[in-house]
């Protein structure tokens, strides 16, 4: 196991069974084409079709919601979800603009918030852990940051080769390269060599290296333990870092905040409790680009509760 490039081009990819799927990323590529404005109001409405369709997401999404805020009425929280669905079809649309837009036409629309704290990380040769979370514009959010300082990423990798073609070249577009999710090695030798490394610790992965602390107002929600374990590295900081859709489609905002004080203390209910706060503080600037379609409360603290979902 090791750093992920882009995989050859080679004729297996061009079997017949992977024709329709070609089409489908070329369509994408032509429609990432038209005005920008155009292509989130495409998204909207896709993203509104979409739940009528997908139903179990809309009882995930909508269970998440009332989990996560109960102090929201069910009017308000019903309204979120109905833009959280506009935001998760705009997300299709920013795939094909993380993936396929030239450089030149990214940076048009892009700010960048706290680039002085990647700076000063790199004038002291540390490791950049970037600490973020799966709001739906995170392949902006990794192509973004590349532009600033190319790094390396962390992802699971596509059972389907065509994708997981598509998505490595995505995804190193202006970046390093990708580790797998299950490479610990590989991540904290990235972060000693002095690497930005792409971090969301965000879903329930289930009990393995995980503990039961504070996510919204769940207050056992299942959280892996390996933020606190990277942040160990010598010579490493941890940076909380995400991307915002602004409104009116003005573009993106690359935030990057100052590097945490105190991380980690080594105790993983404390350290892990941090991880999720500064998670949370991210996600309230624009809940409705948080990917709440997980089941992000799936594991109970004990197994013989109701399930959640």
């Amino acid at each position: 196991m090791g750093p992920v490039h882009t995989p050859p081009l080679n004729a297996t990819l061009f079997h017949p069974r992977y024709w329709l799927l070609w089409c489908g990323l070329g369509l994408l590529w032509l429609l990432v084409q038209l005005p920008y404005p155009f292509q989130m109001r495409l998204g909207r409405m896709l993203g509104r079709l979409a739940m009528r369709f997908l139903k179990r997401r809309v009882h995930i999404a909508r269970r998440n919601l009332e989990l996560a805020l109960p102090e929201l009425s069910a009017a308000a929280r019903e309204q979120l979800l109905h833009r959280n669905f506009e935001s998760v079809g705009c997300a299709i649309f920013e795939v094909g603009m993380a993936w396929y837009w030239p450089d030149r036409r990214m940076r048009a629309l892009m700010q960048i918030d706290g680039e002085e704290h990647v700076r000063e990380a790199l004038a002291g040769s540390h490791g950049m852990l970037l600490l973020s979370c799966h709001f739906l514009t995170l392949e902006l959010n990794a192509r973004m940051f590349g532009l600033l300082q190319p790094g390396v990423g962390v992802y699971r990798p596509n059972d389907n080769p065509v994708l997981e073609y598509a998505q490595v070249r995505g995804r190193t577009r202006s970046n390093k390269c990708l580790l797998d999710r299950t490479d610990i090695k590989g991540m904290i030798k990235a972060l000693r060599q002095g690497e930005a490394l792409w971090y969301a610790p965000d879903h329930d992965y289930g009990r393995h290296a995980s503990v039961f602390v504070p996510f919204f107002a769940v207050a056992d929600s299942a959280t892996i333990t390996g933020t606190a374990t990277l942040a160990r590295v010598k010579n490493t900081r941890v940076l909380p870092c995400y991307t915002l859709r602004l409104a009116h489609d003005q573009g993106y905002r690359l935030v990057i905040e100052a590097p945490l004080t105190d991380f980690p203390t080594g105790d993983d209910i404390v350290d892990a409790t941090r991880s999720n706060r500064v998670i949370e503080n991210a996600i309230r600037h624009a809940p409705e680009q948080y990917m709440w379609l997980h089941r992000r409360f799936k594991t109970r603290q004990n197994p013989e509760q109701p399930r959640r979902y």
